[in-house]
């Protein structure tokens, strides 16, 4: 397949490396009957101090409930994807790895990524989890990673902004776009604080029947995304009612936001933390994003646990990937709001869905888009952001814009 091509042909340096990397893929799994503990290795990439010590704790809870498996966590800094593909090709992959929704199709297409079926058992309920997220890791009825946690987007719009403008919070496209419009001063003050990349964009690109992907190619110069996409840049070069963070000094929309230099912003679960931290007295609230066409859309995040094929430690590494995406564990990793449930019972004990704040992202979750099942995403995602934001600030047309995009990205994908 492609994908393999592209991965056997990483160079030897490259190869060399993972090889020196400590894996765990080579040793015959110990059992209790000798007294051993079977030592496992869970990679992922860095996340905030908070986030560590809340993992760091339920490790040891896991450890302390299974006595027989010592779990060893790496933290892999720099280039994750490129250092876990080049770990797996020389067999020193290690046991269990976070694997993003996005990159989950072209890795499991290579079959490094271990089929978790005849391991999930009734009692595990995998009909808890919310249909896309555990959808975004099936492929041909098979399971190959669970969840651990998600984020929609929902829409973060300033309350004091709205009530001094007279306007209420939009529920449609058109009534976002004149309320936008409304709201922006000209004086560096938006409606809208957008970001022009299809990781925010997915899904309204696809709002009118469009596929940005098909077959594995792009085709998101299709006229039906480039007029589902459209709306965003006139809001932009016509209406003067968007901006992106750098034409107003931040760095993210979160930050736009919480200066007050945007109304309204399109963002997840992650900006709720930040803003508590950073902007405390912020008076804002949340609403799901606006309908397109009378129907309901979103993004949706999500990373899950997914389990090497070459591991010769299976039983072990399901124990620790039931373990933190069962309820118990999810409960604990998702307590401090870091992430959302995926599992819907997770998510209505814990309060979440009725929170006001977090209740749109979680109501998003059954209708969410969840990327496509496609293997040459990362391909399609960077000639898209390439191109579109050139149409965004002004400087060609969408559709000449999405075309260029399309033939380089299909081109590129022809040529691995």
């Amino acid at each position: 397949m492609k994908i393999k091509k592209m991965l056997a042909g990483m160079s030897m340096t490259a190869l060399m490396l993972g090889t020196a990397l400590t894996g765990c893929s080579g040793d015959k799994e110990k059992t209790a009957s000798n007294g051993e503990k079977t030592e496992i290795t869970l990679a992922g990439w860095g996340s905030s101090p908070e986030e560590t010590k809340l993992l760091d704790e339920i490790l040891k809870d896991f450890e302390s409930s299974h006595p027989n498996i010592k779990v060893k966590r790496e933290t892999i800094a720099d280039q994750y994807m490129d250092v876990i593909k080049t770990r797996l090709i020389g067999g020193e992959g290690p046991d269990v790895f976070y694997l993003d929704a996005f990159e989950a199709p072209g890795l499991i297409s290579t079959g490094t990524v271990q089929p978790l079926d005849e391991y999930i058992k009734e009692d595990f309920d995998l009909k808890d989890f919310e249909e896309p997220l555990i959808k975004a890791f099936q492929n041909e009825g098979k399971t190959y990673g669970v969840p651990k946690g998600y984020s929609t987007l929902a829409m973060f719009y300033n309350k004091k902004m709205l009530e001094e403008a007279g306007v209420e919070v939009p529920k449609t496209w058109e009534e976002f776009q004149a309320a936008s419009k409304k709201l922006s001063n000209g004086k560096g003050v938006y409606g809208f604080g957008a970001s022009p990349e299809l990781a925010r964009l997915y899904h309204i690109a696809q709002a009118k029947g469009g596929k940005v992907a098909t077959d594995n190619k792009a085709t998101f110069a299709d006229q039906k995304v480039v007029d589902s996409l459209q709306p965003i840049v006139d809001m932009h070069n016509v209406e003067k009612s968007a901006a992106e963070p750098k034409e107003t000094g931040a760095t993210w929309t979160g930050e736009m936001f919480g200066q007050g230099k945007a109304a309204f912003v399109f963002e997840g679960n992650w900006a709720i933390p930040y803003l508590k931290a950073t902007f405390p007295d912020l008076e804002y609230g949340t609403a799901e994003l606006p309908e397109i066409n009378g129907k309901k859309g979103t993004m949706a995040y999500t990373v899950s646990y997914v389990m090497n094929a070459a591991s010769e430690k299976k039983e072990a590494s399901w124990e620790l990937i039931s373990y933190l995406t069962g309820k118990e564990g999810m409960e604990k990793w998702t307590s401090k709001g870091f992430e959302l449930p995926s599992r819907k019972s997770v998510a209505e004990k814990s309060g979440f869905a009725e929170d006001e704040i977090r209740g749109p992202l979680v109501a998003g979750a059954p209708y969410a888009t969840v990327w496509a099942d496609d293997t040459n995403l990362p391909i399609i995602f960077n000639n898209f952001n390439n191109q579109f934001i050139s149409s965004f600030l002004g400087e060609q047309p969408l559709d000449k814009a999405l075309k260029a995009a399309e033939t380089q990205a299909n081109k590129e994908i022809e040529n691995q």
